[in-house]
């Protein structure tokens, strides 16, 4: 449930250039996915302006021309916002908004507003408030008017509202102080980390494009309660849990913030401590939307994200989800391991879980151990702590025979060749 206060609808235009150089197609979705981000934040797409250009005007992003007729289109629909589908510079967005009355953001500014409002934890809220603040400082000075101008409404949640008015020394103090405050947080999560290793829990993480079902497929696999809805930017902050697979070995499986094309740079380095949980995993689960005509795009947004973020070396398994919302064929678009499941089908889940030990074996080094009949204590370990693929018992040796395949770098794998060396 969204517990965030509720704002009347706010009518909204949405302004584009299409460059000429890219693909139409990609144009039209990114557009598609502003109008979706609109009403994530409680705006309602009422028109929308769009002209190609080699690149955008650096004075006003449109064309003169393009700049009457906005201003006639904001008339004629009686709009209260105006939305452009690129981050403005200081420079645009001042000339914009001195030649018309109606409140102008861009899309980082609408991304941020609704991180504003989805972030539930003290260190989401902080790092919400340090990207914002990071936007908002370059574009401060000799700008007060403009931004004060968007009233209460779509971009000004979070510190916006009070923020604006206060001069750049003061801004900058406050994100040294959130930036303490968040060392302190990540030192905290990085001491818990280290325990998880220590723990020696096989950790995976879940990433995704925003609204690809990450928290419905966390939530269906280990029974967690996490929050789930379909809007875009629905979770943002981590939730671990455990994950108990067919075999009976017990793992870590870690919900992100999802990602998205065009993701603020101000929020990558504001979130950066949050993703390095992605880091840290031993498997990364890519859920991809299938049923999103767009899939393939975000795909690579999600593959490029891991690369800035150096985690494109961890063994990835993708996961192709709502299967049951394709229309017609669906060809995978990865080349390493992938399955195609929804997240509501218990057979599919099954299946996703056998393929989450698939891949870990590959990963895992095979053993074979004899254990006398007294040794519950070591096939207790052995269910929780490795892949166990075989159990049988001897009667003639009385002795258990198990075979299955472990972490090499786990104490248990050394115990057990110590024990086969003997």
């Amino acid at each position: 449930m969204d517990n965030q206060p509720k704002v009347n609808q706010e009518s909204v235009i949405l302004v584009g250039v299409r460059k000429k150089s890219g693909k139409e197609e990609n144009f039209i979705y990114s557009m598609e996915e502003l109008a979706s981000l609109t009403r994530t934040a409680g705006g309602l797409a009422v028109g929308e302006l769009i002209q190609s250009l080699e690149r955008p005007h650096s004075s006003t992003y449109i064309g003169k021309g393009k700049v009457e007729e906005l201003k006639m289109l904001i008339e004629e629909k009686d709009a209260d916002l105006v939305i452009f589908n690129d981050e403005l510079s200081s420079t645009q967005l001042r000339n914009l908004t001195n030649e018309m009355d109606t409140p102008i953001i861009d899309r980082t500014q609408l991304i941020l507003d609704i991180f504003a409002r989805r972030a539930q934890s003290k260190e989401g809220k902080l790092q919400v408030e340090l990207a914002q603040n990071s936007y908002i400082l370059p574009r401060l000075r000799g700008q007060g008017h403009v931004l004060s101008r968007l009233g209460g409404g779509i971009g000004t949640r979070g510190p916006g509202e009070t923020q604006l008015e206060i001069d750049q020394r003061h801004i900058r103090n406050r994100m040294d102080e959130i930036r303490r405050q968040l060392s302190q947080i990540v030192s905290h999560r990085e001491r818990y980390r280290d325990r998880r290793k220590k723990n020696q829990a096989f950790q995976m993480s879940l990433v995704g494009y925003t609204n690809a079902g990450k928290s419905t497929l966390l939530h269906q696999l280990a029974d967690a309660e996490v929050y789930i809805e379909d809007k875009l930017f629905a979770t943002l902050d981590p939730t671990t849990k455990k994950l108990r697979l067919p075999s009976g070995i017990e793992v870590l499986i870690t919900d992100t913030v999802g990602f998205i094309q065009q993701l603020p740079t101000t929020l990558i380095a504001a979130f950066r401590s949050t993703l390095e949980e992605v880091k840290q995993a031993d498997l990364i689960i890519h859920v991809v939307d299938a049923s999103n005509s767009d899939f393939v795009n975000h795909e690579a947004t999600v593959t490029k994200l891991l690369e800035d973020l150096e985690s494109h070396h961890i063994p990835i398994l993708t996961v192709y989800n709502k299967r049951d919302q394709i229309e017609g064929d669906f060809f995978a678009h990865s080349q390493g391991p992938s399955t195609l499941v929804s997240a509501h089908d218990e057979a599919d889940l099954d299946k996703l879980k056998y393929k989450i030990e698939s891949v870990m074996e590959e990963q895992f080094s095979p053993y074979i151990v004899f254990l006398s009949s007294d040794e519950g204590k070591w096939l207790h370990r052995l269910k929780e702590e490795t892949i166990q693929v075989e159990q049988t018992f001897d009667e003639a040796t009385e002795r258990y025979i198990v075979r299955g395949f472990a972490p090499s770098e786990s104490a248990i794998y050394h115990e057990l060749k110590k024990r086969h060396d003997k």
